[in-house]
C-alpha cells in the first residue's frame, strides 16, 4: 500500500510514522511519499522517518519530494495536512482579529475564516491531481484545518474524502483511562461540527457512563474543557474545548492579549524538533513531539485507513456528508460523527434529537460555513463580508467590515482576487 503525505514536511509527520510502526499489521505500507515544497523539511523530516523505519524493521520506503503529481501517483490514499503561509499566517490569524474586539484562533472565527480562504484553492488544486494521478479509488483523508469547511469543499467537487480530527479521540483515550477499559470499549455520542461538538454520551459495555461522571468527577471534566462545572452540568454534555470560544469568549480574549500567540509556542517548538530531526542518531519519536499538539494523531489516521481497507472496528468519528442525520441541516453539509465504512462510504450512526441550544448553534455555525465556503471558492470582498457578519461570534456589520479589512491586508499575498 502506498501513502502520500501532502504536508508531509510537518513536524507532525513523525507521530504518523510511530504509528504506521507499531500498527504495521493493520496497514501494511510499502511506499510513504512526503510532499512539501519546503526543501529543509523534507530532508530533515524524511531522513527522520526513513531512520524510524529502519529501526522498527519496515519495509516501506520513503519517497520525499516537491512534485505534488509523483507524490500521489499510484498512491492508494492521500492524507492531507496542509499549513498555508506556515506559523506567520497563523500568529496572524491569532491575533488581528483582537483589534475587532474578537477572539484570535485558527480554526474558529475570524482566523479560522481566513485560514479557510486560504487553504481551500490549494486543497482542491491538490485533489485534483489525486483525481488524475492516484490508483483507482483511493481516499482524500483530510487532517486539513477547518476540516469541515475543507472536508465538504472536497466533497463538493466529487472528490472521494472523509475528513479527521483527534478531538474525539482524545476524549475516547480520556474516557477509557478514567473507566480503566481500553479505548475500543468506549463508544462516544460524539455530535456537531468539525471544532464545534458535544459528547453526548460515553457507552462502556453497553451502559452510558456520562451522567456518573458528571456527578463524580465533575470538576476533573470541566478543567479538562476548562468551562464551568455549572455549564456541563446544564448541558448535561462534554463540549470540546473549542466551545471555550463561544461559551467564554471573553475571558479567552483577555487571556489572548495577556499571552504570546499559540504560533509563537508551537514555532519554538517546531525548531527544537527540527534541530533532533537533524540529528542521525536520533530514530524514535522524541517527547518534545508531545507538547506540539496532535494527540492521537497516528492512532486516528491508521484506525480511519484501515478502516477503509476494511478491517474490522467499531464506529469511528469522522467529517462526513450529513445525509438527514441532523435534519436540520442541508444533505451535503458535512457534520463531525461516529460512522462505519461500508466498503465503499462511511455511513454515519443515528443521532439522537439535539437540545435547542445546541441545534441554534450548529445551524448558526453550518450557515456561516456554507458562505465560508463560497467565499473561499469564488472570492470577492462581499462574500468575505458575508461570511464575516454571520459567524455568532462577530454578527455586528460593522465588525464585519474591520474584520474583513483586517483579513485582506493580512491575506492579499494568499489570494490572488485580492491583490
Amino acid at each position: 500500500m502506498k501513502l502520500a503525505i501532502v504536508g508531509g514536511g510537518s513536524t507532525y509527520t513523525p507521530e504518523l510514522i510511530d504509528g504506521f510502526t507499531r500498527y504495521a499489521d493493520v496497514l501494511p505500507l510499502t511506499e510513504i511519499a512526503l510532499v512539501d515544497p519546503d526543501p529543509r523539511r523534507l530532508e530533515l523530516v524524511g531522513g527522520m522517518a526513513r531512520r524510524m523505519l529502519a529501526r522498527a524493521g519496515s519495509p516501506a520506503r520513503i519517497l520525499a519530494t516537491s512534485d505534488v503529481r509523483e507524490g500521489v501517483e499510484g498512491a492508494d490514499a492521500v492524507l492531507l495536512q496542509l499549513r498555508i503561509g506556515g506559523q506567520d499566517a497563523r500568529h496572524a490569524d491569532e491575533t488581528w482579529p483582537h483589534d475587532a474586539h474578537c477572539i484570535g484562533q485558527e480554526t474558529t472565527g475570524p482566523g479560522g475564516l481566513a485560514k479557510a480562504l486560504r487553504t481551500v484553492p490549494v486543497a482542491l488544486a491538490i485533489a485534483e491531481t489525486v483525481r488524475a494521478h492516484a490508483a483507482p479509488g483511493a481516499w482524500i483523508v483530510d487532517f486539513t484545518n477547518p476540516v469541515g469547511i475543507v472536508t465538504r469543499a472536497l466533497l463538493q467537487a466529487g472528490h472521494r474524502a472523509v475528513g479527521l480530527c483527534n478531538v474525539a479521540i482524545g476524549f475516547q483515550r480520556r474516557f477509557a483511562a478514567i473507566a480503566g477499559v481500553s479505548p475500543d470499549e468506549v463508544a462516544l455520542g460524539h455530535v456537531g461540527l468539525n471544532h464545534l461538538t458535544w459528547e453526548r454520551s460515553i457507552r462502556v459495555g453497553g451502559r452510558d457512563i456520562l451522567p456518573e461522571l458528571l456527578r463524580e468527577r465533575l470538576g476533573d471534566l470541566s478543567d479538562d474543557v476548562h468551562l464551568a462545572p455549572a455549564l456541563l452540568t446544564q448541558l448535561g454534555a462534554v463540549p470540546s474545548y473549542y466551545l471555550r470560544y463561544y461559551y467564554a469568549h471573553d475571558e479567552v480574549l483577555a487571556e489572548q492579549r495577556a499571552e504570546p500567540s499559540r504560533a509563537e509556542a508551537v514555532r519554538a517548538i517546531e525548531n527544537e524538533l527540527l534541530a533532533l530531526y537533524a540529528d542521525p542518531a536520533v530514530d524514535t519519536k522524541p517527547e518534545a513531539l508531545e507538547r506540539r499538539g496532535g494527540a492521537f494523531y497516528s492512532e486516528a489516521a491508521v484506525e480511519l485507513l484501515a478502516a477503509i481497507r476494511g478491517v474490522p472496528g467499531p464506529a469511528r468519528v469522522v467529517n462526513l456528508r450529513n445525509d438527514g442525520v441532523l435534519p436540520f441541516l442541508p444533505d451535503d453539509h458535512v457534520i463531525e460523527v461516529p460512522a462505519r465504512f461500508d466498503g465503499a462510504r462511511f455511513v454515519a450512526e443515528p443521532v439522537a434529537p439535539l437540545d435547542d441550544d445546541v441545534r441554534g448553534l450548529i445551524a448558526a455555525v453550518a450557515g456561516y460555513e456554507r458562505l465560508a465556503l463560497d467565499a473561499a471558492v469564488h472570492g470577492g470582498r462581499e462574500r468575505v463580508v458575508r461570511a464575516m457578519r454571520a459567524h455568532p461570534l462577530v454578527l455586528q456589520h460593522d465588525r464585519a467590515e474591520r474584520l474583513t479589512d483586517l483579513l485582506l491586508g493580512a491575506n492579499a499575498r494568499f489570494l490572488p482576487w485580492a491583490s
